[in-house]
């Protein structure tokens, strides 16, 4: 009997894994339903749905493993992180979702970004001077952008290769109109020294200093969501670490 294994869980959405199927549990619907869609939009390969009852999906695993883990070495060559890079080229080429973005404005983004700064001196979760650097460093990402088709939360555990062949793109339910240097970063984030293979196979150039600011902004802002939620952003190699390669 496969034995059930708990992927990640916490209040807004839990995801588990029995054998070969990934069995997802997340209360907003619409989130579901966009997921389901914007694979099915996708211009990359994607994991098969096998099933979808609300508040569940049910999905297959995806031949491959990833190139690495935030807070730990990535395993992948510089060509399978090259392929990477091509495969996420492809997706923000393609026509846009036909559903606004999920993510903030500009000046929304930069209201939420300041009130979380704040809160992480003022509570004592990061040094002063910590935040003061990353939120400078940060600004070059609050400008405006053109959209384009963005998975939304590009994590490293989140693509799967073989050899240097993407074999697939999971997690898409943040998928929608966005920045595509977002997805970059948050694919890069505490892989820097990946960052050149990545951009070989994305094919075009790239702003760095927009790519290093959404580093801080992405870390700055999960800092103490991930503390409250059992997770550990203090790890090595995570986002504090992140933080701290700025100064």
């Amino acid at each position: 009997m496969d034995e059930v294994e708990v992927v990640v869980a916490h209040s807004e959405r839990a995801t588990l894994r029995v054998g070969d199927v990934f069995l997802k549990v997340d209360a907003d619907r619409a989130r579901v339903d966009a997921e389901v869609e914007a694979m099915a939009l996708a211009p990359v390969p994607t994991p098969e749905v096998l099933w979808q009852k609300p508040p569940a999906l049910a999905i297959a695993a995806v031949p491959g493993t990833t190139l690495g883990r935030l807070g730990g070495p990535s395993t992948g060559s510089a060509a399978a992180w090259a392929a990477a890079g091509a495969a996420i080229r492809k997706l923000h080429e393609a026509p846009l979702p036909p559903w606004p973005a999920r993510g903030k404005g500009v000046d929304a983004l930069t209201a939420e970004l300041d009130a979380e700064c704040d809160s992480l001196v003022t509570n004592g979760v990061l040094p002063a001077d910590l935040v003061t650097r990353n939120r400078q460093v940060a600004e070059a990402a609050l400008r405006p952008w053109t959209p384009a088709f963005t998975h939304g939360d590009l994590q490293i555990a989140h693509v799967f290769v073989d050899g240097d062949e993407v074999t697939g793109i999971i997690d898409w339910s943040e998928a929608g109109p966005g920045d595509a240097l977002y997805d970059l970063a948050t694919f890069t984030l505490g892989h820097e020294e990946h960052l050149g293979d990545l951009l070989a196979g994305y094919g075009t150039d790239v702003d760095l200093d927009v790519i290093r600011a959404w580093w801080s902004v992405r870390s700055l802002l999960v800092v103490r969501w991930l503390g409250e939620h059992g997770f550990d952003p203090f790890a090595p190699g995570c986002e504090v670490d992140v933080l701290r390669s700025r100064m």
